[in-house]
């Protein structure tokens, strides 16, 4: 529940509900003012003057102000802070590493110019910067609620249009109406999450509204004859699934071995019998409906005497080491679609693979530190730009670049990108530098994902977009 320390999108989800900040996603996944009345764009496009509305207040009812920003940015970048997404979605602001680096008491690059007008200088002109303060990290925290206790998060003292009445971890958490909310209120008084059950079977008996289907039920639930199916809501999501290889650790330390294994996968047939087409294969970096994506890209497909020759003609010559595929499972533990992968790379390519499930939170933790071989995890975008996708995860200092991979030339089209101005020549960057990261092979794309909602009929403007952004106080029940 802290801002500061979001590195995922289910954290995220509940988060956008109970805090905010400067700037947000409208439905059509644009950019628009929020906390910031207006903001205005210096000539030379790296410093953002924001305006704060009048009238915003914490739940408690203290009023926020310029200086409550600058503290929150600030402490997102405090070392003992420990953000392990604040230089990826902060660091363009002048000031953020060196106080990431411990260097500086303070930012230089966020000026209060009085209680209503915040100042924020980047260190160069970047098309997307606004996009990133729509992110967790960049939202308002109240200092005395942060310094209140360690465990301050489980009683957050927010500004968005929810607040938490009550969270009983593994079970459940309840978000209630923020009465204080500064722009139109939540049209219900509370939303109850169920953490803990068969959702499938409670949303059958009528005990929860909204659930997601799985696999599992999914035929059933398309059958235009199962009454369910009147009550189905399919949304295309930004994300892609994915396994990641690290390029610093044999074998996959040789670009053929890594292109070897992602030809090994028939991702297809994966999509079609085991995921029973609710996927769509991916073979590129940038899923459909992001700027960027490109129709035309050559992925690495299912061609096993092409990986069995990879494998022959690396370095290893055919003599692999044992492979770890790292996934997050938890009390779920290995899934269908980790064992078809780690089959298919035995079969194929004659590879001794073990999986090894990890409870979430730790799988985050050793997938930032690197500990991984190969792991299987997922990415959603944060904001709808190519940076989100081939930036933050393909550059060589990035520090969401949990597979090491390094190449110059990439390297120096994504810097070119970050300040190219036209957007049709940035597109074009960008599908440049995926071609090459496809056939590096860092990563072996496996699927474009859809979200498959059951909605009760009574629960009326539920409408989640492609991505994480807050959109509960819309929904509304009729009785």
């Amino acid at each position: 529940m802290d801002p500061a320390l979001c590195p995922d999108a289910t954290s995220a989800s509940y988060i956008v509900e109970i805090f905010s900040g400067l700037v947000t996603l409208d439905d059509d996944l644009k950019v628009v003012e929020d906390i910031a009345e207006s903001y205005d764009i210096s000539n030379d496009g790296t410093t953002y003057t924001f305006h704060l509305r009048d009238g915003v207040t914490f739940h408690n009812g203290k009023s926020v102000t310029a200086s409550d920003f600058k503290y929150s940015i600030e402490r997102a970048a405090d070392p003992e802070t420990g953000s392990p997404v604040a230089e990826a979605y902060l660091g363009d602001i002048v000031g953020i590493k060196e106080k990431l680096n411990g260097e500086v008491d303070e930012v230089a690059g966020v000026r209060v110019v009085d209680e209503k007008t915040l100042e924020i200088t980047i260190d160069a002109p970047k098309a997307y910067f606004l996009s990133k303060l729509t992110h967790p990290t960049a939202f308002v925290v109240d200092q005395e609620n942060v310094a209140s206790s360690g465990n301050w998060w489980q009683h957050p003292n927010g500004t968005g249009p929810f607040r938490l009445r009550e969270w009983q971890e593994g079970q459940k958490l309840i978000l209630e109406r923020n009465e204080h909310f500064y722009g139109d209120k939540a049209k219900l008084e509370w939303v109850t999450f169920r953490l803990a059950g068969n959702p499938m079977m409670m949303y059958e008996k009528g005990e929860i509204d909204i659930t997601l289907v799985g696999t599992a039920n999914i035929e059933r639930v398309l059958d235009p004859t199962n009454p369910l199916n009147e009550e189905l809501v399919i949304v295309p999501e930004l994300s892609i699934w994915y396994v990641g290889f690290n390029t610093a650790m044999p074998p996959f330390d040789d670009a053929k071995v890594r292109q070897a294994f992602c030809h090994a996968i028939d991702k297809d047939r994966i999509a079609e019998i085991l995921l029973k087409d609710t996927v769509t294969s991916a073979y590129g970096i940038l899923p459909p409906g992001m700027p960027g994506y490109n129709e035309g890209l050559e992925g690495l497909s299912y061609d096993l005497a092409r990986a069995q020759q990879l494998i022959a003609d690396s370095s290893y010559h055919g003599d692999l080491p044992p492979i770890v595929l790292s996934v997050p499972g938890g009390c779920a533990g290995v899934s269908s679609l980790d064992i078809a992968i780690a089959s298919m790379w035995q079969e194929n390519l004659g590879a001794e693979v073990a999986i090894e499930a990890l409870q979430w939170d730790t799988f985050l933790h050793d997938l930032r530190e690197g500990r991984f071989q190969a792991f299987e995890v997922g990415w959603v975008a944060d904001y709808p730009d190519a940076e989100n996708f081939l930036d933050l995860l393909f550059h060589s200092e990035s520090v969401e670049n949990y597979t090491a991979y390094s190449n110059p030339d990439v390297d120096t089209l994504l810097e070119a990108a970050r300040l190219e101005i036209d957007f049709d020549a940035r597109l074009a960057i960008y599908q440049e530098a995926e071609q090459i990261i496809v056939n590096d092979a860092p990563w072996l794309p496996l699927f474009f994902t859809r979200s498959y909602f059951l909605v009760q009929p009574y629960v009326k403007d539920f409408s989640p977009a492609p991505m994480v952004i807050a959109y509960l106080k819309d929904v509304w029940i009729e009785r």
